[in-house]
């Protein structure tokens, strides 16, 4: 969880608090914002798709540590320019760093609780990408009053690297993960069984991430809410810690089909309804139903994924993240664009929305289920 909360939950998801004082601060258009997100998201698929094709390089210590390393300085020395080039280099690298630990983090966490008959508690793993999310929303207006956009980049890094040494040195203090056993052969049948749940995670990615990128920038400039904007990064981060305990409870009780359904539609109609939000309530609404769906998503994906292909679980999750990928790398690009075009974020989040209702009419129509719900 602890790695959770530095290379996803700030590594990754610091920018959105972010982006509105850059915004402010250094004038950057939607486009380039979008462009710098679909960087780090290109190097978030690039590191999902070299775990995939290259499994028994989950097992290098040097390669994760690397990772780790990585994932803190891009996030620190984000601080330290304002070259359009550096900036997209670093969230280029830190989106590779951050698939490599969360894959990882995901194939070995969830083998170990499996192998000792706490399969059901994978979820709660992904709490820690929510832990990350919220905290960012709550210093990041404290470190604006210091110095801006440059003091928030500097203090999360280093907010950032304090976590990450804390969570190493509890970490070696207990033996429970083992090294992930990785198969020799290909398994190009197994990929058959997650092939449109992979779809329906493509369109998840290409959906969401639309919001994860820009929620901040939108309520920023809405008029009356400018005040409420980083803590509706909170909302979302604290809806998401007890998701991925509670989406994965419900799939078990109803069927992972079932569950899902209901989370791609809950999300959906939350993206619609920030369309048009101009009040508190409204606004909350939409990230609770945002932050409460999105990590149940990949918790209750990736596990229906690993149940899918036994004893593949690096494999299943590195294969399902690319997809996830492919479509978040898409996602911002085409709504900063489209945001600068349409002097506003309405069809961008029309859009978005129609691609998570997209995603969960493949889960529908997906027959996989009927042998694991």
């Amino acid at each position: 969880m602890f790695g959770l909360v530095v290379v996803m939950g700030i590594g990754r998801f610091a920018f959105t608090p972010i982006l509105p004082l850059m915004q402010r601060d250094l004038g950057m258009s939607n486009t380039v914002a979008g462009w710098l997100a679909g960087l780090n998201y290109l190097g978030y698929l690039g590191g999902a798709v070299l775990c995939s094709c290259a499994p028994q390089l989950l097992r290098s210590r040097l390669l994760t540590g690397g990772s780790l390393l990585l994932s803190l300085a891009t996030t620190l020395f984000m601080g330290f320019t304002i070259s359009i080039f550096w900036w997209g280099l670093m969230r280029l690298v830190g989106g590779f760093a951050s698939a490599v630990i969360f894959i990882v983090i995901s194939a070995e966490v969830g083998e170990a609780l499996t192998r000792r008959g706490y399969g059901h508690w994978v979820g709660a793993l992904y709490g820690g990408v929510g832990l990350g999310i919220a905290l960012s929303g709550v210093l990041v207006p404290q470190l604006d009053k210091v110095g801006g956009w440059s003091s928030s980049w500097i203090g999360m890094g280093l907010l950032a690297t304090l976590l990450a040494v804390i969570g190493i040195a509890l970490g070696r203090k207990r033996s429970l993960v083992q090294p992930i056993t990785i198969s020799a052969t290909t398994h190009a049948v197994s990929f058959k069984s997650v092939r449109l749940l992979a779809v329906a995670y493509f369109f998840e990615g290409l959906g969401y991430i639309v919001t994860a990128t820009f929620v901040v920038a939108i309520i920023s400039v809405t008029p009356g809410l400018e005040a409420f904007a980083p803590y509706s990064w909170v909302a979302v981060g604290l809806a998401a810690v007890p998701s991925t305990i509670l989406w994965p409870y419900l799939a078990r009780r109803i069927g992972n089909r079932q569950a899902l359904l209901a989370a791609y539609v809950l999300q959906a109609a939350g993206i619609l309804v920030s369309v048009w939000a101009d009040s508190i309530a409204e606004v909350i609404f939409a990230a609770i139903t945002f932050g409460g769906t999105f990590l149940g998503i990949v918790a209750m994906t990736l596990a229906e994924g690993s149940q899918r292909m036994r004893g593949e679980g690096g494999r299943a999750a590195a294969f399902l993240t690319a997809s996830f990928g492919v479509g978040q790398v898409l996602g911002p690009v085409l709504a900063g664009i489209l945001a600068d075009l349409q002097q506003g974020f309405t069809l961008p989040l029309v859009l978005a929305a129609a691609c998570v209702a997209l995603g969960g009419i493949f889960i529908a129509v997906d027959r996989q289920y009927q042998a694991t719900a």
